[in-house]
């Protein structure tokens, strides 16, 4: 047990040094924890073998006293005329059964605790929890799933089966609750209570459930509901004092409602009467549009945008090492001129690139507009790592074949990045490139704020690199993901999805140096999956020549 506990301190240490609290950030950092659960598992059977052998022996010597006592008892002065049935029971009762006492209160599970306690500092965190919660209702959300399907585990895609308790219902609703979410808290305390009067066990209690389901669509206008199920919880429970004074103060807001004319009365109250709750407008203005797209729905590629579409050999200008080997390129969207290369990276080049990123993934941030600190959001929700070509001859490989590809330096360009996305992972819509400050009519509320948030809102955003603005994207995907994931641009109507091996190419800036904000994209959740992707951001610098200037400003 000392060796194991050792060995997973070890372990532990290596993941700890990449990661504090935000495995629901990363699938490759969250299979940590499948290893790390395997070995409690182990680690508790081990113990539960020394407990057995444990019970086993004080069940002998149950049965062996119970079977003297019960002769002894019949005739005690009988039985004790024998010196050596005398000398025996003075011998158990001062020596045996303290050997007993001395065996029950062995501590078996001082190994067991030991190896939890050394594991447990590095577990998930209520941060993690919070994070997987909202990743489902995210999921729930952008892809239109009802509580039931995803309780009952009915994702497309999926190869294992996985269903939602009560407790995890519950669980769900409750993290919705402390931040405010009504919307669905509701939904998911809906769904634990359908369980539990479908005959489901669980730990929690109907009334449990009713009392957080009351109070939420009360928050939500429903007051004949709020009323309705404060009733329910309180036949189940009549001295649940919080109902009893929620029963008085809904039923007084009623009867005010009442005596209101029909035309003052509240639009929510009257709108959600049927228990039906629109979900609250957020930040982002354009939701249904990025959303529809994630489904794979609202896509614009007409019949006569489609005409314009071609696969080609591309050699890259004739560059001379793409003449023999000419790279598969199919157009994906005419304009901006989007198109996907095949056979970009080979799986043992992936595979390698993943090794050498996982130890150094860390939480994707952006950068505050007002502090200029670093920061972690909601709307980014993956890991990343940045790969220097001396970590290892398969980068510079990698990034020599983009160049040859694009035709573009790769001297001026940045590190590859290579990203990790997690429950739910997302990037909302944003830009690549940095914006000038004469675009002050453009919008900064909703996914707006992505591109303020990552790049300063000025033209010498990159000054420090001095490398000029991002004027172009190479996006490779790693991974096959089963369900979701797609890229999408919202202005566009274009959506993109991964295939494992292939690298998407677009350029963010007109041959002008003007951004092209037709290029605003997004990373939609990860339904089903785990979603490796690796790019290449190229910068102005050292492209005159190779992509040369436009004459006229939208060029």
């Amino acid at each position: 047990m000392k060796l194991q506990v050792s060995t997973l301190l070890m372990a532990w240490f290596g993941v700890l040094n990449c990661v504090q609290a935000e495995f629901f950030t990363s699938i490759g950092h969250m299979t940590d924890l499948i290893y790390a659960e395997k070995d409690l598992v182990q680690s508790l059977k081990e113990y539960i073998l020394v407990e057995e052998a444990k019970l086993s022996k004080i069940k002998s010597w149950a049965s062996k006293m119970e079977a003297l006592t019960s002769k002894s008892a019949v005739d005690p002065e009988g039985y004790l005329a024998h010196p050596v049935n005398a000398y025996k029971l003075v011998k158990r009762l001062n020596t045996d059964w303290l050997a007993l006492e001395d065996l029950v209160l062995q501590d078996s599970a001082a190994g067991f605790i030991a190896n939890l306690s050394v594991q447990r500092q590095f577990f998930p965190t209520d941060e993690d929890e919070l994070g997987a919660a909202k990743a489902l209702m995210r999921l729930q959300d952008t892809y239109k799933l009802d509580t039931a399907t995803i309780s009952r585990g009915e994702l497309p895609g999926t190869k294992y089966q996985a269903m939602l308790s009560v407790d995890d219902c519950f669980g769900m609703g409750r993290s919705a609750y402390n931040e405010g979410d009504y919307y669905h808290t509701v939904l998911w305390m809906e769904q634990g209570l359908k369980q539990l009067d479908a005959g489901e066990e669980a730990s929690i209690a109907k009334s449990q459930v009713l009392d957080y389901l009351s109070y939420a669509v009360f928050q939500l206008g429903d007051l004949h509901r709020a009323l309705e199920l404060t009733r329910r919880l309180l036949s189940l429970d009549p001295s649940h004092e919080r109902a009893g004074g929620n029963l008085r103060y809904f039923e007084q807001l009623l009867e005010e409602e009442r005596h209101k004319p029909l035309s003052n009365q509240s639009a929510v109250a009257l709108a959600t009467q049927e228990g039906v709750y629109e979900r609250p407008v957020d930040y982002l203005p354009e939701r249904d549009v990025y959303e529809s797209l994630c489904r794979g729905e609202g896509v614009k590629l007409t019949p006569q945008r489609q005409k314009k579409l071609f696969c080609r050999y591309h050699h890259g200008n004739r560059t001379p090492q793409l003449l023999i080997a000419p790279f598969k390129e199919e157009d994906e969207w005419d304009s901006p001129h989007i198109v996907r290369y095949y056979d970009v990276m080979s799986d043992e080049e992936i595979e390698r690139i993943k090794e050498i990123a996982k130890p150094k993934l860390a939480r994707a941030t952006v950068r505050d507009p007002k502090t200029g600190v670093l920061t972690v959001a909601n709307y980014r929700v993956s890991k990343s790592s940045w790969l220097e070509e001396d970590d290892d001859p398969v980068v510079a490989r990698v990034n020599r074949r983009m160049q040859y590809i694009t035709g573009l330096t790769v001297k001026t360009a940045e590190l590859l990045q290579v990203a990790n996305y997690g429950m739910g992972g997302q990037y909302e819509p944003h830009f690549d490139f940095s914006r000038r400050p004469f675009d002050s009519d453009l919008k900064t509320e909703g996914n707006r704020l992505a591109t303020f948030l990552n790049y300063s809102d000025h033209q010498d955003a990159f000054k420090r690199l001095g490398t000029g603005n991002r004027v172009a994207t190479f996006l490779n995907y790693m991974s096959d993901v089963e369900a979701g994931g797609a890229t999408v641009f919202p202005d566009l109507g274009a959506a993109i999805w991964p295939k494992k091996g292939t690298a998407v190419f677009w350029y963010n800036l007109l041959r002008s140096g003007e951004g092209d904000y037709r290029t605003r994209h997004a990373a939609c959740p990860v339904l089903v999956g785990c979603k490796w992707v690796s790019n290449k951001w190229f910068h102005e610098r050292g492209q005159e020549f190779l992509r040369p200037c436009g004459s006229t400003e939208v060029d």
